[in-house]
């Protein structure tokens, strides 16, 4: 029965309509903690959400952008002058472009016959039967011939493989790190459109593109100059130039658009900023270096140079985020903050029922249950005077 019960009065209590009762509670403590809630949520509304965070605009955060870019620069390397054909790759790039620092050259291969590199696995032997004919080293450089050979000029011996021939391992000359690179330049154009805006804004102004053969970015006297030194670069990013001569790196260039259209969209300017994106931890994984080689032909046999090249990667990144006054975004985010000061109440009845002394007295005066039966009368028990009051209105003389 007792669990009908409470279904019957959980089903006929389901259907009760509840309303707020205004009640003036005369305390200065519950006064100021209301009221001081109420400045913070107001202030946090005005200050950070409209001021800061412009909650009153639409935004757009995927703008579209194209990217170009270009190094200049020539230097000496040993009695040979370096120029953008040879130590630039791409030498017209777009978000990705890279320089040369280092090299490692394995001059005059060809195709043939020899001792695979000690390190590789399984390459170290004794006699033939080491070596198994016919397998593919994917760690090391060609395929196996059966053979075990003499390791070049060495007394032990490896397994022969079928490659180019002198590996890279035995016969690779270091060259000297280009360390006159450091005043090499960057060209980096950048244009970006705001589809839902309409607007399309340039890192460059048109009508001083000549300018640029001369000039260095500054944020506050050459905004629209997008020539970086490669030093500059590498300090912004934190970075020793002599180290990346080394080992290479990659640096991600980042493009940072933030326009208030509210304002002349001239004044909309993009900011750079520089930052070391591959893993320094770890440095056998952190260099940063590719291969390429030059073919030519010599007594009708083929040849080719092998370069492996350590140098400095710049990605260039982008991104965009714009706004422009709304009146959609500027009611929604009104009526949020008016709803949100309603959480001052609920604080303070909080308080008012479970902290302060007298709170029994407040919960009866606060919660009526008002009869359907219109012959019933309403009663009020309680009236709440001046500050500090002892003044009851109770039959039985009992003070508040």
């Amino acid at each position: 029965m007792g669990c009908l019960a409470f279904l019957k009065d959980f089903f006929l209590g389901f259907w009760d309509y509840e309303t707020p009762k205004v009640m003036v509670v005369k305390d200065k403590k519950l006064g100021v903690i209301y009221r001081a809630v109420q400045l913070l949520i107001l202030t946090y509304f005005v200050w950070h959400v409209f001021i800061r965070q412009k909650a009153y605009q639409e935004t757009e955060t995927r703008p579209e952008s194209s990217v170009h870019t270009e190094m200049r620069g020539v230097a000496m390397l040993g009695d040979s002058v370096q120029d953008t054909t040879e130590y630039v790759r791409p030498s017209e790039g777009f978000d990705v472009i890279s320089t040369i620092l280092r090299r490692e050259v394995t001059h005059d291969q060809t195709q043939g016959m020899c001792a695979e590199h000690y390190s590789v696995a399984d390459a170290n032997c004794t006699k033939d039967s080491d070596c198994t004919q016919g397998d593919v080293d994917f760690d090391g450089h060609g395929q196996r011939t059966g053979r075990c050979i003499p390791y070049y000029n060495y007394t032990f011996k490896t397994c022969e493989v079928r490659t180019w021939c002198p590996i890279e391992e035995y016969a690779a000359v270091s060259e000297p790190a280009m360390e006159k690179a450091i005043n090499f330049t960057v060209f980096i154009e950048n244009a970006i459109l705001f589809p839902k805006f309409k607007v399309l804004r340039s890192n460059i102004k048109p009508k001083k593109r000549k300018k640029l053969e001369r000039c260095h970015y500054h944020p506050d006297t050459n905004p629209y100059c997008p020539v970086f030194r490669l030093g500059f670069i590498a300090e912004q990013a934190q970075e020793k130039f002599s180290e990346l001569c080394r080992t290479g790196g990659i640096i991600g260039v980042f493009i940072n658009w933030k326009c208030d259209f509210d304002k002349d969209s001239s004044k909309c300017i993009p900011t750079y900023s520089f930052r070391r994106i591959d893993m320094r931890k770890n440095l056998p994984s952190s260099e940063y270096y590719y291969r390429f080689a030059k073919y030519y032909h010599k007594d009708g046999v083929e040849y080719r140079t092998l370069i492996k090249a350590y140098g400095i990667r710049l990605d260039v990144i982008v991104q965009g985020y714009a706004g422009r006054f709304s009146l959609i975004p500027t009611i929604i985010n009104t009526v949020t903050a008016m709803t949100s000061i309603g959480i001052c109440s609920i604080i303070c009845d909080w308080i008012m029922l479970t902290c302060i002394d007298r709170n029994e007295v407040f919960s009866e005066m606060k919660f009526d249950d008002v009869s359907k039966n219109p012959d019933e009368p309403i009663t009020t028990d309680f009236t709440l005077t001046s500050y500090g009051s002892t003044h009851s209105d109770l039959s039985d003389g009992v003070p508040l």
